[in-house]
């Protein structure tokens, strides 16, 4: 099955008929998404494939993140089950971009997007491992494992640190969000 890519421009035309499917880890959804948006982390796309493939069965399907990477690799895992999906190019960021609304629940505290945490995270790592070669050779290794690490992660475009940090408590669905997000979904 083919997989459709729409524009934000697109997209925000046809919002009323698109069932808008957050892949994004629940920090992240918190931190802003597109309005109407159910939030089923790609971590949990097996658990929620019923209800994704119920709600497709409605309507169109519109997979979101926030630049389109973990989107595209939950529409190829749908598509090949069967699943009509459509991607959103360029994710929240490009929505958002174009100064479209994005909802914010209050109350929580924004949780940096995936790709930032990866930044942050690889980078404290190499800078630990620079620091601590200084005094002790051998640790110069950590800082290369991240480095190729990085460089496999785009290779193959797939990141196994995002999988790891995903893990994280401030990045995992409270079983009430996303229970109700499939509640949601199966109509």
């Amino acid at each position: 099955m083919a997989i459709t890519s729409l524009t934000p421009e697109q997209a925000q035309t046809r919002l009323s008929e698109l069932t808008v499917v957050d892949v994004r880890t629940p920090g992240e959804f918190a931190s802003g998404h597109l309005p109407g948006a159910l939030n089923v982390p790609l971590d949990s796309l097996d658990q929620a494939l019923d209800a994704l493939k119920a709600a497709a069965g409605r309507g169109p399907l519109l997979v979101v993140c926030a630049s389109g990477a973990r989107s595209g690799q939950a529409c190829e895992r749908l598509s090949a089950l069967g699943v009509e999906v459509a991607t959103l190019s360029g994710g929240t960021q490009a929505w958002a971009k174009g100064g479209r609304d994005v909802h914010k629940p209050g109350g929580r505290r924004e949780i940096w997007a995936m790709d930032r945490q990866v930044r942050f995270t690889a980078g404290s790592l190499v800078l630990a491992g620079v620091v601590a070669g200084a005094f002790w050779k051998p640790a110069l290794v950590l800082s290369g494992g991240v480095a190729a690490g990085l460089v496999y992660s785009a290779v193959s475009n797939s990141c196994a640190m995002a999988a790891m940090l995903s893990k994280l408590p401030h990045n995992r669905p409270r079983t009430g969000d996303l229970d109700a997000a499939l509640a949601a979904l199966k109509g």
